[in-house]
């Protein structure tokens, strides 16, 4: 039989899935086998590549060719002409935007040069249901040097050279963790893996497990060794099945090869984990929450001290670790922790993953080097803001985090420098904005998602949260007060103060960090009604510039509210009692007239100046 010479590696991660990756799997197979190629070719679904805005996408192994924004109808075409004739498809390629011809290779592609991929190592080059695929990448070589070499405390020695800070958000140095839950007599102790990442654009841990489930596992296994706990927990959101399906099956397959359950390798440690979905509220990221819903309770933070490594699931010693955290663990210790303590910062080691979405062109998963500027991650990965428009800020750390002005694009990203500049890391959320974007809308924003998952345990939180949003909401609609920004802020140093849980005393930042850095625009909205950014709705009015309107009634059939009036030839006019602001006009005015004008703040006055050049007009016809 023929040896297979080629791999198609396809994006089967949930970005993919979405635009139909199992389908093209489908019509791969079929083209492939009614060619007579299967021995030939064969098709090999992947996790996530990380370059999740051109997906559904393809890497031909071992070529490395790259297809972006495949369609189940390329198919055909793509297989008879790449597979059977050796003609690569260029239209099919990777065209960035700066560019007129494709590049064909993964490796000259800007989104992946600059990245350095330890969690992500295996992101795309194997298939995450199939153990066989981790092993011949080392998989579980860490896990038999600790059981047949390692002592508990060397492990954990290792883990604290390494630097390896946790990547849930706070930054706690994962091996003081490990030594303090190890020096707890009390038993039996836990472990808990933490994937409910619940951050608006946040996909960082639902991506490993989709893409290398059994890096998770093995560093679960490594870590429970190390602090002596014989049971782990496995916490993930309903609302990732494929991530809970392939974490099924990879738990399922470590007990067949022995490598989770009773005596693992021979070595006489046992251990097992089971796998509990939680309902999605945002505030079971938190680790008291999270407990308490292992627990069967409400997930509602409660008091510390006592920490979960001296009181946790069930009173007993627990040490929770989320996704990316876990993943880091078998390089560190297949690799050295000297190795992995040169990479990053002084006081940030190693690499950290972000989800880089919003205004960029290149959106997707990236895994850097601490101490990279945003500067590196926004223009030569990101490549730049959509249309060459203006970089405005990036929010970082999701709804705990602050938005970082564009005047700190060469900020170092590591934890400290974000705190510093009023931010923080969080679980690696990086959104994107332009000029287009309004950075008190956008506060607004991230007050109503913690406002609506706030538990309501501690008034501070709870009704906090709800004034904040209640001021926001005001200034945007156009009713703003002098002493407003006073009080945001006032009042938000109080809830940081306060709250019981990190929810609460994070929960200010989003507005605090906007007031520093854009407090003009907050001024604006008060005093003077108008929206920078022309995002605010009740600060924005559309009107048409009868100099530059053609009359050609496009506007005018498109306008839900049929709100424009006027004839062909004859000058449009938006009446502005009728009109909803959905900006309808503006979208489909063709853009070398540019005839609809988006208005905040006092207008000017369009209606008068169009009915006076449409007296003129018929004036002139009349006369002619």
């Amino acid at each position: 039989m023929a040896t297979r010479r080629i791999e198609l590696m396809l994006c089967a991660g949930t970005g993919c899935v979405a635009g139909g990756a199992f389908r093209i799997k489908e019509a791969l197979d079929s083209e492939i086998s009614r060619h007579g190629l299967q021995d030939e070719v064969i098709v090999v679904p992947t996790g996530c590549n990380g370059f999740c805005g051109q997906g559904p996408l393809l890497v031909v192994e071992p070529e490395k060719i790259f297809y972006s924004w495949l369609k189940e109808e390329d198919i055909p075409f793509l297989v008879q002409e790449h597979f059977l004739k050796g003609r690569p498809v260029k239209k099919l390629m990777f065209t960035p935007t700066e560019r007129k011809e494709p590049i064909p290779l993964l490796g000259e592609i800007p989104f992946f040069k600059k990245q350095m991929l330890l969690v992500l190592r295996n992101k795309g080059i194997i298939d995450p249901e199939q153990i066989s695929d981790y092993l011949a990448r080392d998989g579980y070589v860490a896990v038999e040097k600790v059981l047949t070499s390692m002592s508990p405390e060397q492990v954990i020695g290792e883990i604290i050279t390494s630097g390896l800070r946790g990547r849930g958000g706070a930054g706690f140095p994962t091996g003081v963790k490990w030594k303090i839950c190890r020096s707890q007599e009390r038993t039996p102790k836990y472990i808990i893996c933490n994937c409910d990442e619940g951050d608006p654009g946040a996909y960082m841990d639902r991506s490993v497990f989709e893409s290398d489930p059994h890096s998770v596992i093995e560093g679960l296994t490594i870590a429970a060794y190390a602090i002596g706990a014989a049971r782990g927990y496995i916490y993930v959101r309903s609302e990732y099945p494929l991530a809970i399906r392939r974490i099924q099956i990879a738990v399922q397959q470590a007990r067949d090869y022995g490598l989770l359950g009773e005596n693992i390798l021979d070595s006489g440690f046992s251990f097992d984990v089971e796998i509990r979905e939680g309902s999605g509220a945002f505030v079971c990221g938190e680790e008291t929450s999270l407990i308490h819903s292992i627990e069967g309770l409400s997930p509602e933070p409660r008091q510390r001290p006592p920490f979960p490594v001296q009181s946790g699931l069930w009173g007993q010693p627990t040490v929770i670790n989320n996704v990316e955290t876990l993943a880091n663990v078998p390089v560190i210790i297949s690799r050295g922790a000297d190795w992995y303590s040169r990479i990053g910062t002084e006081t940030s080691k190693g690499t950290k993953i972000f989800s880089l979405v919003g205004k960029i062109n290149n959106t997707g998963l990236i895994e850097v080097p601490m101490g990279v500027t945003l500067r590196e991650i926004v223009y030569e990965i990101g490549g730049g803001i959509p249309g060459n428009r203006a970089f405005k800020a990036v929010q970082t750390g999701g709804p705990s985090g602050g938005c970082i002005p564009a005047s700190l694009m060469d900020v170092p990203i590591d934890y400290e420098s974000l705190l510093q500049a009023g931010s923080m890391m969080g679980s690696g959320g990086m959104i994107v904005m332009d000029e287009d974007t309004c950075m008190v809308d956008v506060s607004k924003f991230y007050l109503q998602f913690t406002n609506d998952e706030s538990c309501g345990k501690c008034s501070t939180c709870r009704d906090g949260s709800e004034a904040l949003l209640e001021v926001l909401t005001r200034i945007t609609d156009g009713h703003g007060r002098e002493g407003d920004i006073e009080f945001m802020e006032e009042l938000g140093h109080a809830i940081k103060d306060a709250s019981m849980c990190g929810l609460g005393t994070t929960l200010p930042n989003p507005v605090l960090s906007t007031i520093t850095y854009f407090r003009d625009e907050y001024e604006a909205h008060i005093k003077e009604k108008r929206c920078p950014a022309k995002a605010c709705k009740e600060l924005t009015s559309y009107f048409i510039d009868p100099e530059k309107c053609q009359a050609c009634l496009i506007c005018m059939r498109e306008c839900p509210a049929e709100s424009i009036y006027g004839e062909k030839n004859v000058i449009h006019v938006i009446d502005q009692v009728k009109c909803t602001k959905c900006g309808s006009c503006f979208d489909v005015c063709p853009e070398r007239f540019a005839a609809v004008v988006k208005i905040s703040g006092e207008p000017v006055p369009f209606v008068e100046k169009g009915r006076l050049i449409a007296r003129k007009r018929k004036q002139a016809e009349g006369v002619a």
